[in-house]
């Protein structure tokens, strides 16, 4: 079996397990089970709460960037950065081909929309989807407070400049 180092998958597979479990009728198993992954969450995260508080946020700098890194700190409330640094870290982690245009905290709400260097040359744009699916994954790990991305239209691209210019003057024709 190999190891998870996805915040998604690892949150699949544990539903995965728990749902075969529940499908096999016993209630006991399945509850054992669900009080199991409650305890390792507990003991995992006071263990991490506990090198958090006794390294600081300064030894931590050169990790928070990692995704892995980022999700368990964030799972278990203890990412030291505030949410809208980390999801720059998210936006830059997908590639950068949006940029943040709200961030509504109650409701978890990330309205975003393509940057002008985005779109292709032909001006007709990048494929939304093309980038939903990176930025999910990576808000997952990074932000897990946002709940919904919201992709709003490019702004419309400025009109080309047209240059006006004097005429050279013609030469002057004798008869």
């Amino acid at each position: 079996m190999s190891a998870v180092t996805d915040a998604r998958e690892a949150g699949a597979r544990v539903e995965e397990v728990l749902d075969r479990l529940a499908e096999a009728g016993d209630r006991r198993a399945c509850a054992a089970a669900e009080e199991l992954v409650r305890v390792l969450m507990d003991f995992y995260g006071a263990g991490l709460a506990r090198i958090v508080e006794r390294a600081g946020a300064g030894p931590l700098e050169p990790v928070l960037g990692d995704e892995l890194v980022a999700s368990l700190l964030s799972l278990h409330g203890l990412h030291p950065e505030d949410v809208e640094t980390r999801i720059g870290r998210a936006l830059d982690a997908a590639g950068g081909a949006v940029e943040v245009t709200g961030f509504d905290a109650g409701t978890g709400v990330l309205r975003v929309r393509p940057r002008a260097a985005a779109s292709g040359g032909c001006g007709c744009g990048s494929d939304p989807g093309a980038v939903a699916r990176p930025l999910e994954d990576a808000l997952a790990c990074f932000a897990p407070e946002v709940t919904e991305v919201l992709t709003e239209p490019a702004p419309a691209p400025a009109p080309p400049l047209l240059q006006i210019g004097v005429r050279p003057p013609s030469p002057v024709r004798v008869p």
